[in-house]
């Protein structure tokens, strides 16, 4: 099942006055923007202005997917406490706009969250753009609108090769935002091969989930939207055998298929395994080796308080439906903060343990390259080679690894699950989704309370998705 966050706002700059209002939706898992809603309202009060944002957002939300999970952001705690149901509606303009919010998706699926405007800028922008928009006689634009490049992105934007995943859907979403304004792209627009537009969906689609904008219109009563997502299994599917249908281009221009394309129906919601580095212990600022061989230590205070700041930020997200940890310690007791905060049970799982890093459990790099040089040279240039003592090589972690991801994608399809583990395990389950060769594991840092994620599909490929998130430890 899929996740989004939807921020909305209202305003009327009179109370009544002249009011509009904005809506955003983003992926829970990555923030990433995926659809914006704005629209002037004409004379309206506050309260119809942000009951209407949060209509158009929870519409632009049912449009991309009516099975998804929501979770909705405002800055207005009468509309929050009133949809929770906490407090009764008693204004006849509300009564309404409410039940049509209720409408919008089943009641279980939503969830409502209060936060402070200085968090909630991206909608505010937008109500503001769509009331500067009204004043001058005319409707919010989508392709006028600043307030995504304004608010800070969820995850810093990347660079790299070409190739890389990452990099080639940044570059995407530059492309599509030059090009933004042109419906369509006739095959003759540039020579073959340099087409901006067709380069960024060829790049956005070999992620899993296409960054491709589309220019929508309006949803029903939502003012206009620009939405940002994947194309769908319909749209893919209607594409002949061996071509790929670019969207936006209404079958002018098609791409050949190539690995990681896929024509096929939807396949449902992917399993999400969110995947949690546990908080830190006494050994990990001295950056000591600390595996499933050794003293088992327990969080340090400072760990502690990065548990609890975790389960914070995964509870204000709300998307987490179950925990499982590593059997260690340290997993064992970030797990348990973080379901007491989610109100979950911890499930234990002995294949997400650590490796056993032999006669070198408690040592720094360093003392490990003093007293075993032989054996840490064999145990850098190749992933069957076992630390000092008779310890686990990443192989044999790789496998065990596997092994466990496979047992919890079966358990877990279309659900979204936390698993509390340490640094060769997610890095692992990284490597397995990006195919990357047992070295890449040297090149990957991840630190203490960190967040990843990788979705898993049926067809058997996987998209990652976060990589080493730390923003929820900054005040």
């Amino acid at each position: 099942m899929q996740e989004f966050i939807v921020e909305a706002d209202g305003g009327s700059r009179g109370n009544p006055g002249p009011a509009g209002y904005g809506a955003v939706v983003r992926d829970a898992a990555t923030g990433q923007t995926l659809a914006e809603a704005a629209e002037y309202l004409g004379v309206a009060t506050n309260n119809v202005a942000e009951y209407s944002g949060l209509l158009a957002g929870l519409r632009a939300a049912h449009a991309l997917d009516p099975a998804a999970r929501v979770h909705v952001r405002m800055d207005s705690k009468l509309v929050v406490e009133q949809m929770s149901g906490r407090w009764k509606i008693k204004h006849p303009d509300m009564k309404p706009l409410a039940a049509r919010a209720r409408s919008v998706f089943p009641p279980d699926q939503v969830s409502y969250e209060w936060i402070p405007r200085e968090r909630n800028k991206h909608a505010d922008r937008l109500a503001n753009e769509a009331m500067d928009a009204g004043a001058k006689g005319r409707q919010w634009s989508p392709s006028e609108s600043g307030a995504a490049w304004d608010a800070a992105p969820a995850v810093p934007e990347p660079s790299g090769p070409p190739g890389d995943a990452a990099a080639g859907a940044a570059r995407a979403r530059a492309a599509l935002a030059q090009g933004r304004t042109a419906d369509r792209v006739p095959p003759a627009a540039a020579p073959s091969g340099t087409d901006s537009r067709a380069e960024a969906a060829r790049e956005a689609d070999a992620v899993a989930g296409t960054e491709a904008v589309r220019e929508t219109g309006a949803v029903p009563g939502a003012g206009a939207v620009r939405e940002t997502g994947a194309v769908s299994g319909a749209e893919a599917a209607a594409a002949p055998p061996g071509e790929q249908r670019l969207p936006g281009t209404a079958g002018e221009q098609r791409l050949p298929s190539t690995p990681g394309w896929s024509a096929a129906p939807d396949l449902g919601a992917p399993a999400t395994l969110v995947l949690l580095r546990h908080g830190e212990t006494p050994l990990t600022p001295q950056k000591r080796f600390s595996g499933s061989g050794g003293t088992d230590p327990a969080l340090s205070a400072a760990g502690r308080e990065q548990a609890h700041r975790v389960a914070e930020a995964l509870a204000r997200r709300g998307t987490v439906q179950a925990v499982v940890a590593s059997p260690l310690a340290r997993t064992r007791e970030t797990a348990g903060i973080v379901a007491a905060r989610l109100n979950l049970d911890v499930t234990i799982e002995d294949g997400l343990r650590e490796t056993d890093f032999g006669a070198w459990e408690g040592l720094t790099f360093a003392e490990v390259r003093e007293r075993h040089p032989d054996d840490l040279d064999a145990w850098l240039a190749d992933p069957e080679a076992r630390p000092t003592g008779g310890g686990e090589s990443f192989a044999e972690t790789a496998v065990r690894i596997a092994a466990a991801r496979d047992k919890l994608v079966a358990a877990h399809a279309g659900r979204t699950v936390l698993l509390v583990t340490h640094v060769t395990p997610i890095k692992t389950l990284v490597r397995l989704a990006l195919g990357a060769p047992p070295e890449s594991l040297f090149r990957m840092e991840l630190s203490a309370a960190s967040l990843s994620a990788v979705a898993y599909y049926a067809d058997g490929n996987a998209s990652v998705r976060l990589f080493n998130d730390t923003s929820h430890l900054r005040p």
